[in-house]
């Protein structure tokens, strides 16, 4: 079924339309179906279909490249208290100091931070403490700001102390609690993603089959995902990336070969463009990434991508635009809001072929 005539959403200037979009408030799980049969939308220059993520090996081809995020969500919100007054705390990324970025939000539901914080706060966590340190990173602009770096007094590993006092980051659209198995990946390995790389969250085993028998190579690259960008236009901040020596070589041949370099997701896309020359060669490589594709930064290597589906003003866009182009990726998000797919990290999908 083709909805190539559908009007395109102007995504580069985040312009609304009356047509709402319809968050994904449970794991399709909850109401009985399958992670592999949430709805797949897929756009290239020649229309845009409407399928099931299970079907996602029929538009790929022997000799595609498709690379993944074997990043593991932690449980990173713990609730504590900041003088009287009970808040939450989303613990995003460690640094090489040993501190932590952290954002404060006044419960476990809030649409924004809190606005008060201030260097020298303590915050009483179960069994530990946080000493808010600073803005993060230290220039904002004057805003106020939604990150701060602190030091976390705890007995012992804070990963360990979050697997025993943490739980799943949620936002005000998601109604109920879900354990942390809902936020994991049928790929996930190293455990340090604040929020999951939910791009790949439709895929399951029987599907990474498919794709294998098809001819289609799936590799991994590691990139731990911070917190979500909570405003209009805000970029992503720094985040910690390995893309090993296999994968670049695998991602190079495919490339040579003439077949497609397939990201699952927006943090697949940054790792491998972060090491991406200008000939759009991929080197191995890890540390700390801070690119922000866009305009004046295309993509290099990715030819296609998994997504789910970003609220508009999200800076994920830019970087959807950045592989596939503004006209497409336009044409897909008008589609998606006609016919009614389900937007954030439980909902639907996207198959982007520019």
């Amino acid at each position: 079924m083709s909805s190539g005539s559908a009007a395109p959403l102007d995504v580069r200037s985040h312009r609304s339309v009356e047509l709402p979009m319809r968050a994904a408030t449970e794991p399709p799980e909850a109401h009985g179906t399958a992670r592999d049969a949430v709805r797949l939308l897929v756009a290239t220059p020649s229309g845009l279909s409407h399928t099931r993520f299970r079907d996602l090996a029929g538009f790929l081809s022997p000799g595609d490249c498709l690379v993944v995020n074997v990043s593991a969500t932690v449980a990173a919100a713990v609730d504590g208290r900041r003088d009287v007054a009970t808040i939450t705390v989303h613990f995003a990324t460690e640094l090489p100091d040993g501190t932590w970025v952290v954002e404060l939000r006044p419960g476990r539901r809030a649409d924004g931070p809190v606005t008060d914080v201030r260097p020298g706060q303590v915050v009483d966590l179960p069994s530990g403490r946080l000493h808010v340190v600073e803005p993060y990173p230290g220039d904002h602009d004057g805003d106020v700001p939604r990150t701060w770096r602190a030091r976390v007094v705890v007995g012992g590993c804070v990963l360990a102390y979050l697997e025993e006092h943490g739980r799943p980051i949620t936002y005000a659209y998601v109604q109920d609690d879900w354990p942390l198995a809902s936020y994991q990946t049928v790929f996930a390995r190293e455990p340090g993603s604040a929020e999951m790389p939910s791009a790949a969250r439709p895929f399951s085993t029987e599907l990474v089959t498919d794709l294998v028998a098809s001819g289609v190579a799936v590799v991994p690259v590691t990139l731990h995902t911070g917190l979500s960008s909570a405003e209009s236009g805000e970029p992503p901040l720094p985040e910690r990336f390995e893309v090993p020596a296999a994968t670049a070589r695998l991602v190079n041949a495919t490339r040579v070969a003439g077949g497609r370099v397939v990201a699952v997701g927006t943090t697949v896309t940054r790792a491998l463009e972060t090491v991406a020359g200008p000939d759009g060669t991929v080197r191995p490589g890890s540390g700390w990434t801070e690119l922000v594709l866009g305009p004046r930064r295309p993509a290099r290597v990715v030819n296609g991508l998994v997504t789910g589906w970003h609220a508009p003003g999200a800076s994920h866009l830019r970087l959807l635009e950045a592989v596939a182009g503004p006209d497409l990726v336009g044409r897909a998000y008008a589609a998606a809001r006609e016919h009614g797919y389900r937007w954030h990290e439980f909902g639907d999908s996207a198959l982007l072929l520019p």
